[in-house]
């Protein structure tokens, strides 16, 4: 049999006034419950309210990046955003920066390129390869998987990112291969 119980309780007053106010204020209270019928029985002292309180001076910036040496967004994105010291990089593909086009239509050299153009993104960012740790890898064809992989190792030292790879129906501009990345500052 369980039991469950509440109680009301009052707080003590808290000096608010004497936080910043453009500080961002969580309070939180925790309770416990308590199961079994001979543990409930057998607790004789009532037990004490809990209550947190988390008070943070950082405020959460959001700053977009960019870089000429890596292909412009080819919609209203940025090729990658800073925040709360995470770098969060927009899929890459395999375009050549200055012209706009494909390096080659083969998987392989899309993949180099894609990379390239994250590296430089990365750079940018004030991160490297070393700094990633998550990507996410589309491809056109998943039987490209191994080609890719091969590729990919090249650039990223052990440990290796976490990393999901899918096929997708299609990607931007016939692309054979999209990677994005999200790394720590």
């Amino acid at each position: 049999m369980a039991f469950c119980a509440a109680r009301s309780f009052s707080a003590p007053a808290l000096d608010f006034g004497a936080l910043r106010t453009k500080a961002p204020l969580a309070v939180g209270i925790s309770c416990a419950s308590v199961a079994g019928s001979s543990l409930w029985r057998s607790s004789s002292t009532k037990s004490k309210p809990f209550a947190s309180l988390s008070v943070s001076t950082e405020t959460s910036k959001k700053e977009g990046v960019h870089t000429e040496k890596a292909p412009a967004a080819l919609g209203p994105y940025s090729q990658a955003i800073k925040a709360n010291n995470l770098l969060f990089v927009s899929g890459c593909l395999g375009l050549i920066p200055e012209t706009g086009k494909f390096v080659s239509d083969g998987v392989e050299e899309q993949t180099e390129q894609v990379l390239k153009n994250m590296g430089e993104i990365l750079k940018a960012s004030g991160a490297s390869y070393s700094s990633v740790v998550k990507t996410t890898i589309m491809l056109a064809d998943l039987k490209d998987f191994k080609k890719v992989n091969d590729i990919y190792a090249k650039y990223f030292p052990a440990p290796a990112p976490a990393r999901s790879t899918y096929q997708v129906a299609a990607l931007p501009m016939d692309a054979k291969v999209e990677i994005e990345c999200i790394a720590a500052l």
